[in-house]
């Protein structure tokens, strides 16, 4: 009797990559089978991640099929079956991927935890909101902002599919009152917050400045659950330039611990609502 094991993210990774590269060859699970005479499980213990290694040879074989030609994708894809085992991802496979893991771990969780200490938690921003925040990033042509707001609109489809991802944040009182875009980008982005925060979904919680020293003065950082037990709790943290990902369940831990802390000093989600409601009254009557 083997142990079921929790595929390292590297794994599922290689997973997810290899099911959209037969999908976007437009094949079927039953046509792959069979093209590569293999038996019907193999495929599918393969796409989901319940091999703990995929052979280098059976690899190859997939990429041909699914016409994966670019020998950039192809070694990433073979470093990540090759890293299979490792726990812990500092992404250096992000040149490739750029930043699509966020969001494809997001859509498969069932659980966010969020804490954002300067701005409104992406998941839960406006178009007009977003684009003010990528357009005041270094580098960003007029396409560049409008990819990354589009991408960054189609990750908050979680939140409104028919089974949606459960998600709890707790925001810095900063992030509301730091005047992104204008008033009105500011007043449409905080009537947006207000309406989601209604969802039964949902559970937004404000750390008002007045609470001082807590233990949340840190980066901000997302945890996520997800629904296959075997599937651990990972932890994203983002910067500048990449994700940090962490997976080990001591690190884990400390991050539950910390939200759990963060949760306990910011004020309660009707307070919450009243904070948010006074702001948007103080944007919508300039003194």
């Amino acid at each position: 009797m083997h142990h079921p094991h929790s595929p390292s993210l590297r794994r599922r990774r290689l997973s997810t990559e290899l099911r959209r590269a037969r999908e976007r060859a437009g094949l079927t699970t039953t046509q792959t089978v069979k093209s590569l005479k293999w038996a019907a499980g193999k495929l599918s213990k393969i796409e989901n991640a319940e091999t703990q290694t995929v052979k280098a040879a059976d690899l190859d074989k997939m990429l041909d099929l699914y016409k994966v030609t670019d020998p950039t994708v192809r070694e990433a894809m073979h470093q990540l079956a090759r890293d299979a085992k490792e726990r812990g991802w500092w992404s250096k496979y992000r040149d490739v991927f750029k930043d699509e893991t966020l969001p494809d771990f997001e859509a498969e969780a069932s659980g966010l935890r969020t804490y954002e200490s300067q701005v409104i938690p992406g998941l839960l921003q406006t178009p007009d909101y977003a684009r003010a925040i990528f357009e005041g990033g270094l580098y960003t042509g007029a396409e560049e902002v409008r990819r990354r707001t589009e991408a960054r609109m189609a990750r908050r489809e979680i939140l409104t599919k028919f089974d949606p991802v459960h998600l709890r944040v707790v925001m810095d009182e900063a992030a509301l009152r730091r005047l992104i875009g204008g008033s009105q980008v500011m007043t449409e982005q905080l009537r947006h917050l207000l309406h989601m925060a209604r969802m039964p979904h949902i559970h937004l919680q404000v750390l008002p400045f007045d609470v001082g020293s807590h233990a949340a003065l840190t980066a901000p950082f997302t945890i996520l659950d997800f629904p296959n037990p075997l599937d651990p709790t990972i932890v994203c943290i983002e910067t500048l330039t990449d994700a940090l990902y962490l997976e080990l369940p001591e690190d884990v831990e400390r991050y539950s611990v910390t939200f759990g802390d963060i949760q306990g000093s910011a004020v309660s989600a009707t307070r919450s609502a009243t904070i948010i409601t006074d702001v948007l009254k103080s944007l919508e009557s300039p003194r």
